[in-house]
């Protein structure tokens, strides 16, 4: 069967979460998003698979869904009969270590095929460190070490890096990973099977790297929220069990894997480089230029995604990459609306409007990426299906996210919805290109000035690999 997974989110017990992020309300938003497997997120907290256990009851293998009679009311809003939701158990633990010379942030996700593994999961890190304290925990422990502990516990358990090119908490990270998968896990990198790319990249900029060619591409909200199920997700053609879906994800084809659904690059928190507070913005080529200092306050900036992947990138044509997937770009059905109706993504005007969307025409990922626009134009009127037509085609209005500020994808210019209703014509949209910048003269660039005093001149900056320059606390 086709169905949509996303497998990396939070719980309540998480930092900086939500406090609807329980069993109730995620079933609720994975019916609404049109989500079939969801992860539970942060199976290594106690409190949490308590309620776990309390809420769930066994599905098809490896698999768990809501226990009867604890569905909202809610739900039955949603209209159509609605899918079938299925959790699968996992976790996102945050390694901070020193190795070669350097202090390491890598963030992994844990896949587990039963609660007795996590059990065990949970009693193997409970030595090493606090795993009460945040959903999230944070340990002490090496990510080749971490995944050595999984695979001796049960060969079952799936270890993915978490999105892979975040500044601080990724194992490819600008400031505290690694230039490659092997030599972040080393002699056990072979039992790598997937990355996820993150918010701030997508598949064509991790096709810029050939030694990511073994690796299934994934992507997963993340989600804080339980409305931000989907942001990112996958698409899978197979049965519904953890033994599918484990062997969809180390053994991926086009027959099993259909690809990803991703919000636009650009909207992610660390895509271009820059400082928030300077008010300072760049792409690669400016920051080269700049030999990566700002003009405002003289230190280093904070080197984004687009840069690092353009770092490591070895391909120019990015469609040479074997064994390509699908892709789909998406914009939030809220955002959509709110953009129409001028008003907040939050606020009860588009609530409401969503919900009647998603009555009329069908769970929200559904209808953004496969239901026909002649469909979507009848049941939902001419503004929401151009939005949608132009969300499809990248013909869209972009301002870059960076330095911990997400950007902005709109799909209207100000005026065009009222021209859209009243069948007015419209001027020609920009189309986002497949690679948004030219990797063959930034390499130029890089050449020119020299990689080593580019490097230099940015520590000469004073500002260290291991900590951030604003002094906050990040959370991805």
């Amino acid at each position: 069967m086709r169905l949509i997974a996303d497998l990396h989110i939070h719980s309540h017990f998480s930092l900086a979460t939500s406090s609807q992020l329980v069993p109730e309300h995620l079933d609720y938003w994975c019916r609404y998003k049109g989500i079939t497997i969801a992860g539970t997120g942060d199976f290594t907290h106690p409190g949490w698979i308590k309620e776990l256990k309390d809420k769930l009851e066994p599905a098809e293998q490896g698999l768990f869904r809501l226990k009867p009679g604890l569905h909202l009311d809610k739900a039955n809003e949603l209209g159509r009969e609605s899918n079938q939701v299925r959790f699968v158990l996992s976790a996102e633990i945050s390694s901070i270590y020193k190795k070669n010379g350097r202090v390491r942030k890598v963030h992994n996700i844990l896949l587990a095929p039963s609660f007795e593994v996590v059990d065990k999961i949970q009693a193997r890190l409970s030595r090493i460190g606090n795993i009460t304290s945040d959903g999230r925990p944070i340990l002490g422990l090496d990510s080749r070490d971490l995944l050595a502990i999984a695979l001796d516990i049960s060969s079952d358990v799936e270890l993915i890096p978490a999105h892979i090119w975040t500044p601080w908490f990724s194992a490819l990270g600008e400031k505290s990973g690694f230039d490659s998968i092997e030599e972040c896990y080393g002699d056990l990198s072979s039992h790598i099977h997937a990355v996820e790319t993150g918010l701030s990249s997508d598949s064509p900029m991790n096709w810029c790297v050939s030694s990511l060619d073994p690796y299934l591409l994934m992507s997963n909200s993340d989600s804080h929220s339980p409305d931000r199920l989907g942001r990112n997700a996958n698409i899978f053609d197979i049965g519904l069990s953890y033994p599918e879906l484990l062997r969809a994800i180390r053994q991926p084809s086009s027959a099993c894997c259909g690809g990803t659904i991703d919000m636009y690059p650009q909207e992610g928190k660390y895509h271009f480089d820059g400082h928030r507070k300077c008010k300072v913005c760049w792409n690669p080529l400016q920051t080269i230029e700049h030999n990566e200092i700002c003009p405002v306050c003289g230190r280093r900036v904070v080197v984004g995604v687009l840069t690092r992947v353009a770092q490591l990138s070895n391909r120019n044509d990015v469609l040479s990459r074997p064994g390509r997937l699908p892709f789909y770009f998406i914009i939030p059905l809220a955002e959509i609306i709110a953009e129409i109706t001028g008003t907040g993504s939050k606020s009860k005007k588009v609530t409401a409007k969503c919900l009647e969307v998603i009555r009329t025409a069908g769970p929200e990922l559904q209808l953004l990426i496969q239901t026909p626009l002649e469909e979507i134009s009848r049941l939902c009127g001419s503004a929401l299906c151009e939005a949608i037509r132009r969300m499809r085609s990248s013909e869209v209005l972009i301002e870059e996210g960076f330095d911990g500020e997400y950007g902005k994808v709109r799909a209207f210019r100000p005026g065009e919805v009222q021209a859209v209703e009243s069948g007015s014509s419209l001027k020609e949209m920009p189309k986002r290109a497949l690679l948004p910048f030219d990797l063959k003269a930034f390499r130029e660039l890089i050449c020119r000035n020299g990689a080593e005093n580019i490097r230099a001149t940015a520590e000469s900056a004073g500002v260290s690999n291991d900590k951030d320059p604003s002094g906050q606390l990040i959370f991805f």
